[in-house]
């Protein structure tokens, strides 16, 4: 039987500059950034796709919060069809003041089918120590459907996982002061060529010598003592300086999906190509021969085939200098599948002739 694989392959070859991008898009200010919430909390309301009467921490999360409202059940009197314990996640935007709404998603961890339809009831959410900083609840929007019926049932997207829009609202806020004496920018490709560039930008859009590398990925930006008033628009104008950022000379490779994504700027060295493949095919049959009348004679015998396949090997000669682009268009002349391309770029890299870096997911 032949199996046919579909492989997707991506070139993203590009002959033209890169456009010209704000220093914002490419680095992250120090000390600004989000933080990450967590809780854990319950969905009811299901349509009898809940966690099954043998997920042990449902039930208790279940008996424990009826007990804090004041009703008293055993826990063999509780059915959770209807109810899926879920860890709710968020991330609390810098800056956030008590009282406003952020996003969360929420994920179920025990066996439910479908959290379509449900609510969450309250949960807090906290961050990496321990504080609560935001509570979550309300309804539940999923972008997917698990239905079942007498054995037939259909799937569409994920129905285990669901978002509320705005479902948390901001109950604590995090403390944060900012040294306005200066703003470090951290970006985030390691790229020295880049922070030289951005280095310049800053110094010509402030009209002053303020910037300053401090190491391969961080910007030092200082903040002269008539701006400190401020700060904000001055920083938003530091973000605003633009630059041309540097070509990568890139190859990247997803072995699982024989994706491949190659940068213009990679450049090889001369090399020689050779493809070819070798199939071989093992058919075994077996004969049986009927006894005759008096029970004698009957034998069984097996005969084997093995038949061996070989295509051509065909050899390319890639010259010095010559652009991933062109290695490509090569290989394809040949014949060469994506997934083939992958064991022969990683080979070329191993031969020291590919001016690049191979990145293998």
């Amino acid at each position: 039987m032949k199996r046919t694989v579909i492989t997707l392959l991506i070139l993203l070859i590009a002959n033209v500059s890169f456009a010209m991008v704000k220093i914002r898009d490419i680095s992250n200010v120090e000390g600004i950034r989000d933080n990450q919430l967590i809780g854990y909390g319950l969905i009811v309301g299901l349509n009898g796709t809940g966690d099954k009467s043998g997920t042990d921490f449902t039930v208790k999360s279940l008996v424990n919060m009826m007990e804090r409202m004041g009703i008293t059940v055993t826990k063999d009197a509780v059915s959770v069809k209807n109810v899926a314990a879920v860890m709710v996640t968020a991330k609390l935007p810098p800056y956030s003041k008590m009282g406003t709404k952020v996003d969360v998603v929420v994920s179920s961890v025990g066996d439910s089918k479908s959290l379509e339809g449900g609510t969450l009831l309250m949960t807090p959410l906290s961050a990496a120590n321990g504080q609560v900083y935001a509570v979550a609840q309300g309804p539940i929007s999923v972008g997917g459907m698990n239905v079942s019926a007498s054995g037939a049932g259909a799937i569409k997207n994920h129905a285990t996982v669901g978002m509320i829009p705005n479902g948390a609202i901001v109950e604590q806020e995090i403390p944060f002061e900012m040294d306005e004496s200066k703003i470090v920018l951290t970006f985030k490709q390691r790229n020295l060529t880049d922070l030289v560039k951005a280095q310049a930008a800053v110094n010509t859009r402030v009209g002053q010598d303020v910037a300053k590398i401090t190491s391969t990925s961080t910007l030092e930006v200082a903040v002269p003592a008539e701006e400190r008033e401020n700060f904000y628009v001055y920083l938003d104008s530091v973000l605003k300086s633009q630059i041309e950022p540097t070509h990568l000379a890139r190859v990247v490779v997803d072995e699982r999906t024989g994706t491949i994504v190659m940068g213009a700027d990679v450049r090889l060295n001369t090399v020689a190509v050779s493809h070819g493949n070798l199939t071989i095919s093992i058919n075994s049959t077996v004969e049986v021969q009927d006894p005759d009348f008096l029970g004698d004679g009957g034998t069984q015998t097996e005969e084997t085939e093995i038949t061996v396949e070989e295509e051509t090997a065909k050899l390319m000669i890639v010259p010095e200098g010559v652009s991933i682009s062109d290695l490509v268009k090569g290989l394809n002349a040949i014949g060469v599948t994506p997934r083939d391309l992958i064991s022969i770029l990683q080979a070329i890299k191993a031969a020291g002739a590919l001016h690049g870096e191979l990145q293998v997911m």
